[in-house]
């Protein structure tokens, strides 16, 4: 509901029986009008009851317009320079208040409530139309925090929204619209037909950024982080990042990287990290991320990268970061993860202190009107969530622009909130330079065609002013152009395009991965003596407080899995892993939904107090001089907590940083994070991340939604040592992957299909001698099978392993069962080694759960290049998994059975079959499909 809403169409008589009332006992009176007596304090400043009385009704109808001008002022701007705005009523004319031509020249005393003092009605309007109702054009009055409410109203009102700047900022407003202009006018002539996704119609967001600096600057920040999609970007690279000219137009020339390990992307998705000076002499850090065809997905990228700053670089201090997000105006209105990164924006441990979105609005989007786009008034309504302010600004107005910025900057240093400019300009083209977009909108592009670019307007008004001349005006475009031409000159002569580093210093001391990296693991075991203590201090809960008693127990008997002859289950093995870490310096940041209990009650790294809300971490009370661990429960959201996440890791790379859906199927819902960026990015723009990902994984009979987490997806994606994908059997395995993780000389994401049912099995643990010593194993081979006796060798990952084992010791056989832990990079050479040890073995399988076009057949396949191997899996499917149980255990039985060459169906009417080729086995019965 808006702030005021109970005032809109309220009766003069009725407030002053309001008021009467209140003067009696406050309390009498309903809540809001109870706020709206206290906070204004009009009538018990400016009336004495008594012969003055009978004027309280008018003074209170013109509060009542006061309030209208801030509730709905923003819709009768002239905030948009190519079209007519669409009529609202009722409008605000003082007739719709209850006040009329008689009263314009009656002087009140409401003035008071807008800064003014007494004054006619008419010089009361004038100033609610020059605050709210010309270039820039505020929503606001739905906030209910009333000092955020109070302090827009007094820095809004008390400057009425203008402008107020001397002429040196104004000369820079024009230069940097004058690079802004010519250097797309540059591109257009000198390189014709070629896309450039052209920033013209919105060349305001080039002062605007410029603004952003300068002010961020002044109020304390070092680095400025950007997010935007590719209209504009070349020009924000030049013009705000200092890119030189002539590497940007090396790209529009087709040449070759310089660096041939980088496939590249197309000019127009590219990031940088470069610092520049302000106007006033400070150097800043500035990185501008790239960013893939996919918009908006880079916004909880930036987010992310920007509380990885704050946390590591800054101790806690946002004010030293500004992340600012660039948005098209359909694409903020149209995609979800907008929302989901707003939402995540105010929780503790995603809070960045306030980001700065800007919109360039361009009032199409691609072919489609803006009507055709969405439902809401507004492309930012979805600001309104979290209740932030939000300026709409006529982009063609480059100091209404700069002012609103200003303003902005303001009030995200006091109140670390996000805020949001809609800058509302056009499109000079189609959607990029080869489209025709009089197909679609002939009426706007007829006005389009005939409107001015923002420099000409500027430069008319600067002239107006007499602060420059004509000649002035016509010596900065021969300089700037002149620049341009010098760049162009020296392009010509390079015969190689540079590949400019993103977060290079971040990532200085990290090198890059080399093939023979994957061989095999570094040994990544610690001292018993250390890991007895760590274990010891994870387990041990404080004095005085009183915890569940289930949770008691649990610690106690996590610390008997330390004595001697104990064995540890898988959350002992990952909680001594994060423990090791934190204790050698490294910070671990785990987040995922329910990541602090865990989805299935095993990890329980957070421990809540009984009949309390306070909270205890053990493995934040290891030393006081460990490393900060945190770990937090995620908003329902995979795709903006996931690219958060990988933001993250994109700044820390000396962090431990790991998302855990909540299921591993779940992943899908982050899909494009996966595509864009953690599987191609280093590829595309030579960018490293070391994030995890846990994904559990495994066939319990829960149904298609929550048995797979799509081995084959990843390993579709993988290639040149891009990722690593992992199906751990033991909790030994897992801690020496994630000490790996952190402690090579190269980063490579990882992907961890974690486990369900083996978090409790009993045949799942591991001897704290396991943690001591080695490293991760890539593969493990059966050390209870005797190679002379071995006929059958069967190769498997993850949870299938303890089936196949159990079923051998029924039979008494002496089958071969190998774990391939590390699916990628594939292990040939242990692999090797291992087919080695078995010159006896007539016949190898890969038994998986899945069904034969689902898990990692098809990859283990093309590996097996010299060796026959034969499938065992559940049928050909286009569902993960069945959701009858009957059936589940049915097909479960069947591949241990047919992992060991034999087949003793329950059913009689079932008939079953294995062709002996190394790429089929399914069922041929109908009725097992059925059942």
């Amino acid at each position: 509901m808006d702030k005021f809403s109970y005032l809109s169409n309220a009766e003069g008589d009725f407030i002053e029986q309001q008021y009467h009332q209140y003067l009696s006992d406050p309390a009498s009176v309903d809540q809001g009008w109870q706020r709206f007596f206290e906070g204004f304090e009009f009538a018990r400043k400016n009336y004495q009851m008594g012969s003055d009385q009978l004027t309280v009704p008018g003074e209170f109808k013109v509060i009542n317009l006061i309030n209208g001008y801030r509730q709905r002022g923003h819709l009768f701007t002239l905030t948009n320079p190519v079209r007519t705005r669409r009529k609202y009523s009722p409008a605000l004319a003082p007739e719709n208040f209850g006040l009329s031509k008689e009263d314009l020249n009656k002087t009140y005393q409401a003035g008071n409530e807008i800064g003014i003092g007494p004054a006619p009605l008419s010089k009361i309007i004038a100033h609610l139309e020059k605050t709210y109702c010309q270039s820039v054009g505020v929503e606001f009055a739905y906030i209910r925090n009333e000092e955020v409410y109070r302090w827009l109203l007094q820095r809004m009102e008390s400057h009425r929204n203008e402008p107020r700047f001397g002429k040196a900022v104004k000369m820079t407003i024009l230069r940097k619209l004058s690079e802004a202009v010519f250097f797309e006018k540059f591109l257009h002539k000198r390189f014709p037909g070629q896309k450039r996704f052209s920033l013209e119609g919105g060349e305001s967001l080039i002062p605007a950024l410029d603004a952003i600096i300068e002010k961020g600057a002044a109020l304390g920040a070092n680095e400025f982080l950007i997010g935007m999609p590719h209209r504009g970007r070349l020009n924000v690279l030049a013009n705000i990042m200092g890119k030189p000219y002539k590497d940007i137009f090396n790209e529009f020339s087709n040449k070759e990287f310089d660096d041939e390990f980088v496939l590249g992307d197309v000019k127009y998705h590219l990031g940088a990290t470069l610092q520049r000076p302000t106007h006033a002499g400070k150097t800043v850090d500035l990185t501008l991320a790239p960013n893939p065809s996919h918009l908006e997905t880079v916004g909880p990228v930036v987010s992310g990268i920007a509380r990885a700053r704050i946390d590591q670089v800054y101790k806690g201090d946002t004010d030293k970061v500004v992340p600012i997000i660039i948005h098209g105006d359909a694409s903020i209105a149209g995609q979800g993860v907008v929302y989901e990164m707003i939402q995540m924006s105010e929780l503790p441990g995603y809070r960045t202190g306030g980001t700065v979105h800007l919109v360039v609005n361009n009032q199409v989007g691609f072919t489609t009107n803006y009507l055709e786009g969405r439902s809401s008034i507004y492309c930012t309504d979805v600001a309104k969530i979290v209740q932030s302010p939000i300026f709409h600004v006529n982009a063609d107005d480059a100091e209404a622009v700069v002012y609103a910025i200003e303003l902005a900057m303001e009030f995200r240093e006091k109140f670390d909130k996000d805020v949001f400019i809609d800058l509302l300009g056009y499109r000079r083209y189609g959607h990029n330079e080869g489209d025709e977009p009089r197909f679609t909108q002939p009426v706007l592009y007829k006005a389009i065609e005939k409107h001015p670019d923002v420099r000409q307007l500027y430069v008319e008004k600067l002239i107006a002013e007499g602060l420059i001349t004509a000649d002035d005006a016509l010596a900065i475009e021969k300089e700037v152009n002149d620049i341009f031409e010098a760049h162009l000159a020296e392009s010509n002569k390079a015969e190689k395009s540079k590949v400019t580093p993103f977060l290079g210093p971040t990532w200085g001391n990290i090198r890059v991965a080399v093939s023979e990296d994957f061989n095999r693991s570094p040994v990544t075991g610690i001292d018993m003596e250390v890991l007895q203590k760590l274990g010891e201090r994870i387990t041990s809960l404080p004095e005085g407080k009183a915890f569940n008693r289930k949770l008691v127990k649990l610690m106690n008997d996590r610390k008997a899995m330390l004595a001697p002859g104990g064995k540890l289950d898988w959350a002992m093995g990952e909680l001594l892993g994060y423990a090791s870490l934190l204790n050698e310096g490294v910070p671990v940041r785990l987040s995922g939904q329910d990541s602090q209990r865990g989805t299935f009650s095993h990890r329980h790294a957070v421990l809540t107090l009984e009949d309390s809300e306070e909270r205890y971490t053990p493995l934040s009370h290891i030393d006081p001089a460990q490393a900060s661990f945190e770990v937090y429960n995620s908003p329902l959201s995979e795709y903006g907590v996931l690219g958060f996440e990988y933001g993250y890791s994109l700044s820390s790379p000396y962090t431990l940083t790991i998302w855990e859906a909540q299921f591993g199927d779940f992943f899908n819902g982050a899909q494009i994070i996966i595509d864009q960026y953690l599987s191609s990015a280093e590829d595309k723009w030579r960018v490293m991340s070391d994030l995890v990902l846990f994904l559990p994984h495994g066939y319990e009979g829960q149904g298609p939604e929550h048995s797979s987490g799509r081995i084959e997806r990843f390993l579709s994606l993988c290639a040149d040592n891009n990722m690593q994908v992992v199906n751990c059997t033991t909790p030994a395995n897992f801690f020496h992957l994630l000490r790996r993780q952190i402690r090579r000389p190269f980063r490579k994401p990882l992907i961890v299909f974690t486990p369900k049912s083996l978090l409790r099995h009993p045949a799942c643990v591991s001897d704290l001698k396991e943690l001591s010593r080695g490293g991760f194993r890539e593969v493990i081979d059966d050390e209870t099978a005797d190679p002379a006796k071995v006929k059958r060798v069967i190769f498997t990952s993850g949870k299938l392993y303890y089936d196949l084992i159990d079923e051998r010791a029924k039979r008494g056989t002496h089958e071969a069962i190998i774990r391939i832990e590390q699916l990628y990079p594939f292990p040939n050479e242990q692999v090797k080694e291992v087919l080695a040890r078995y010159p006896g073995a007539e016949r190898h399988v890969w038994a998986q759960e899945e069904p034969a076009n689902m898990g990692a057949w098809s990859f283990i396949l093309r590996n097996f290049k010299e060796t026959d191997i034969l499938l065992v899996a559940r049928p050909e499917s286009g569902s993960p998994a069945t959701g009858s149980p009957r059936l589940h255990a049915l097909r479960q039985r069947k591949i241990v059975e047919k992992s060991f060459g034999e087949c003793t169906c329950p059913n009689a009417n079932l008939i079953c079959k294995m062709v002996c080729a190394p790429h089929e086995w399914s069922f041929v019965s109908e009725t097992a499909k059925t059942e």
